[in-house]
């Protein structure tokens, strides 16, 4: 493990070669698991403020959804996280040519709003846990349907944390991520 700052940071970060084919996988990360994507409390207030912005983007069931629901729900241990529609894919996803995708994040690419997608859905496999000293564990999760983007990691010979680098950078900063690889 490497400690920088307030993290403590998994080997998994640099061992693991990591780049999602999402042609190959579809988007699965949208649309399975038992939860939505986690949420800040900031987040949240993002959803509330723009939710109208972000609406063309979404599917008919997932603004449905929202609106009986409202923007965030909460996983078996109490956290933030995205809605489900109908406990499956996430409320903000969309599908075009059978590939999930966010309509948080379309939205925010089409100028509509100034925030892109969760952190949470941008640094994925990378899980971030609080730790009760204060401190933040960064992981990898492992997950099957992530098969091929493990398997084109090896083949670019991309590791984890360059290829999670936007939304690292992101999290904690350029001079965390900075002193993260000199560390290494």
């Amino acid at each position: 493990m490497i400690i920088v700052e307030s993290t403590i940071v998994s080997d998994d970060l640099l061992q693991v070669h990591f780049v999602c084919p999402i042609d190959k996988c579809k988007g699965a990360c949208c649309v399975e698991g038992a939860a939505g994507a986690p949420l800040t409390e900031e987040e949240i207030a993002n959803l509330e403020d723009h939710f109208e912005r972000i609406k063309p983007y979404m599917t008919d069931q997932g603004v449905e959804e929202i609106e009986e629901t409202g923007v965030f729900d909460y996983d078996a241990r109490g956290e933030f996280v995205t809605p489900l529609v109908k406990g499956l894919e996430c409320a903000f996803t969309n599908f075009k040519d059978g590939i999930a995708y966010c309509a948080i994040e379309r939205a925010f690419e089409e100028g509509e709003i100034n925030f892109q997608k969760p952190v949470s859905c941008h640094l994925y496999p990378i899980r971030i846990n609080k730790l009760k000293d204060g401190h933040e564990a960064v992981n990898y999760h492992k997950w099957e349907i992530c098969k091929k983007a493990l398997k084109e990691g090896k083949v670019q010979g991309i590791p984890l944390y360059e290829y999670c680098k936007d939304a690292l950078v992101r999290q904690y900063g350029e001079e965390w991520y900075q002193k993260f690889k000199s560390s290494i």
